[in-house]
């Protein structure tokens, strides 16, 4: 029976999730579309939806519906998987997935991690870097589809929901994992959707350990490099 599931907003997000997890020791199952889902030997299964670019409804209803096909295979963690340059529109799909995902599993908080400093993401005083130029300094700022205008994350999601946008600055990051699960605990991050700064793999690794306890956990492929099987469960590679 799985223990994470995994929500992805395209087909190549949910293989970069995967690739993840297998190197971190997760026997692990891509299906394409809920629909696809088949009771699993494996520790984590990773649903790819094609909802980066979809209406807003249309990307709620899809990932609701792959996070409930989730939760009636056994998983009992979950990862809503989006691109590292945090792509979207005013009006989402981030922010509004995130909101009814943590609706659907009854939480209050969730953390905001596109950082993925392998590929040049990081994330700096809320700020989204590509390499060494701002998100919106970086081709991005051209996409046909989701032009990225602005680098501050709190700017881009506040627009897309009905949610508190909190923040965990680097120095809380380089402090460890339990001074950042001290700042996810307190009060202003409750009912928030919580951004956490990160520049460095040491940086996910250490948010990763702090967001242990929490059922959902929004990001890009680079918080999994952090994330440990469920406790007792010996790693199943498979060939």
């Amino acid at each position: 029976m799985p223990y994470l599931g995994a929500v992805a907003d395209d087909f190549t997000g949910a293989t970069d999730l995967a690739t993840m997890l297998v190197a971190r020791g997760f026997r692990t199952v891509v299906a394409v579309g809920s629909g696809g889902l088949v009771d699993s030997q494996a520790d984590a299964v990773v649903v790819a939806l094609k909802s980066r670019t979809a209406p807003v409804a249309d990307a709620v209803r899809d990932s609701v519906a792959a996070l409930e096909a989730l939760r009636a295979t056994g998983c009992e963690r979950f990862y809503f998987k989006y691109c590292s340059t945090f792509d979207s529109t005013p009006e989402g799909n981030i922010g509004p997935v995130a909101e009814a995902l943590l609706d659907a599993l009854g939480e209050t908080r969730t953390v905001v991690v596109p950082a993925f400093p392998a590929t040049g993401r990081t994330v700096y005083r809320g700020r989204l870097f590509v390499h060494d130029d701002l998100l919106d300094e970086s081709p991005m700022r051209d996409h046909p589809l989701t032009p990225m205008r602005d680098s501050h994350l709190g700017r881009l999601l506040s627009p897309q929901t009905r949610r508190r946008v909190h923040f965990i600055g680097h120095d809380t990051v380089r402090a460890g994992a339990s001074h950042i699960r001290t700042a996810l605990n307190a009060q202003e991050a409750d009912g928030a959707l919580t951004v956490v700064d990160a520049t460095t793999d040491a940086d996910l690794r250490a948010i990763a350990a702090a967001t242990a306890d929490l059922r959902l956990v929004t990001s890009a492929a680079g918080l999994a490099l952090g994330l440990e099987r469920e406790p007792g469960r010996e790693p199943r590679l498979g060939p």
